[in-house]
């Protein structure tokens, strides 16, 4: 039995590797495509770029590891089931759930492993890799213009565009103010532009198209000009943009960039300041029946008020109490409000962050789940090779996903609590493994009953 365990796990190593590296490289390439404009043709250290590519690694490891497993197991027990290895086995009165123990084993170890990844590597590889990223963008000149809104000076240059490409550095319905010059003023329009570095990175330029510059003399009124223009350029020095590393001490944590310990600190805080709202609002209430049954002011009225009341001297005293009940009442309404809207916040983080803590159990479980599914599938399936594997794989992965993202939002909504939304994705992939294990293993004990009476 020894060998046969040794013999099932081998089997499980070369397809593992395969699957994992095969998703990691997707993930990869989708990666370097979507960020090529963030990271190329600003002038930054090829050591740079590939830190940036190294730091997001990590977050794709996560997301490949159980698609790996599942890889293995359909084509490590598809091959045993395709050459007749399981049912040889089987006849030698060895269980189907004897010969899961090698798999199972070996999902277990992953969900550790993964486990001990998720919160410790990948916090702080998702915070560095935030931090750098944002030092990479301080590089792009367009990091400084927003749509709509006034510029810092560059320069001496003012600059507003109402419409901003980021990724191409493209204007649209650009004004320039430009003060560089004592003795001169120009204001710049220009229905568009395209703003870069220069080839050397010295130099931040802005070539304009259609447009006109309004020139004024500032020690002779009387000499205003208009110049329209087909294309414009202006060049002014890149200071400012270039790149220097921050700390990433200095720069706040997001809750995927946390330990599980750190984010768990954050909902005890959370739970605290809403309990202490919850008793603010106990004792309005407490304080507000006190003023219903025996007339204590909720707050003290201001003696002014009342001074001034008296003077300007209110036609009955039944308008002067009514005056009290209604600031009394506002006063109360106020406090419940501001009260009830912290409660909410509370509840809100508290909810984000036991999503977050809960999904880095979660995924890593995908590992030990998946098996429950690959191994009867790959069986039936005799799916030992890479194109039914894969089919199937990837079926299930957007499957486990699909669930796992509106466990996710439900939990996020408070319509379902945290703990099941992020495990609903295993629950359901387990009651499917378990169901297909229970008819693969009556198929095979009904099939092994009729050989028996053949002979």
């Amino acid at each position: 039995m020894k060998i046969i365990n040794l013999y099932i796990l081998r089997s499980h190593i070369g397809p593992f590797l395969f699957g994992f590296s095969t998703v990691v490289f997707i993930f990869l390439m989708q990666f370097i495509i979507n960020s090529l404009d963030k990271l190329l043709g600003k002038g930054i250290e090829t050591t740079v770029i590939i830190q940036a590519i190294a730091l997001n690694i990590p977050w794709m490891v996560v997301l490949a590891a159980p698609m790996g497993i599942l890889f293995a197991t359909l084509m490590a027990f598809g091959a045993m089931s395709a050459n007749y290895e399981v049912p040889i086995i089987k006849s030698s009165g060895t269980s189907l759930y004897s010969m899961m123990k090698p798999a199972i084993g070996l999902g277990f170890v992953l969900s550790l492993v993964l486990f001990w990844f998720n919160d410790s590597i990948l916090p702080e590889s998702n915070h560095q890799a935030k931090v750098l990223m944002n030092d990479i963008q301080r590089k792009k000149p367009t990091f400084a213009i927003q749509p709509g809104e006034f510029s810092p000076s560059m320069g001496g240059n003012i600059i507003l565009s109402r419409q901003v490409d980021s990724a191409t550095g493209r204007l649209h319905d650009v004004t320039i103010y430009d003060y560089s010059r004592a003795t001169q003023q120009n204001i710049i329009s220009a229905d568009s532009g395209q703003i870069g570095f220069s080839k050397d990175y010295s130099h931040l330029i802005i070539n304009l198209f259609s447009g006109e510059i309004h020139q004024r003399n500032n020690n002779d009124v009387k000499d205003y000009k208009i110049i329209s223009f087909n294309e414009y350029q202006i060049k002014m020095e890149a200071s400012g943009f270039d790149f220097n590393r921050t700390d990433v001490n200095l720069i706040s944590r997001g809750d995927r960039e946390m330990r599980i310990r750190d984010m768990q600190e954050v909902v005890d805080n959370n739970k605290s300041e809403a309990d202490f709202a919850h008793s603010i609002i106990d004792s309005i209430a407490n304080q507000h029946l006190d003023y219903v049954l025996s007339g204590t002011e909720y707050r003290d009225i201001d003696e002014d008020s009342v001074a001034s009341e008296k003077v300007f001297k209110v036609d009955t005293n039944q308008r002067n109490v009514l005056s009290r009940v209604q600031k009394n009442v506002n006063f109360l309404s106020s406090d419940i409000k501001t009260n009830a809207y912290t409660i909410e916040n509370r509840e809100n983080n508290i909810r984000k962050y036991e999503v977050e803590i809960w999904k880095k159990y979660s995924i890593p479980l995908a590992c030990f789940v998946f098996v429950f599914v690959g191994v009867p599938l790959g069986i039936r399936t005799k799916g030992g090779n890479f194109g039914i594997s894969a089919a199937i794989s990837l079926g299930f992965y957007i499957v486990y996903w699909g669930c796992l993202i509106a466990g996710e939002k439900l939990a996020d909504k408070g319509i379902i609590t945290p703990i099941l939304g992020m495990f609903f994705a295993d629950i359901v992939i387990f009651i499917v493994g378990i169901i297909l294990m229970m008819r693969i293993n009556n198929e095979m004990f009904l099939f092994r009953n009729l050989f028996r009476k053949e002979k």
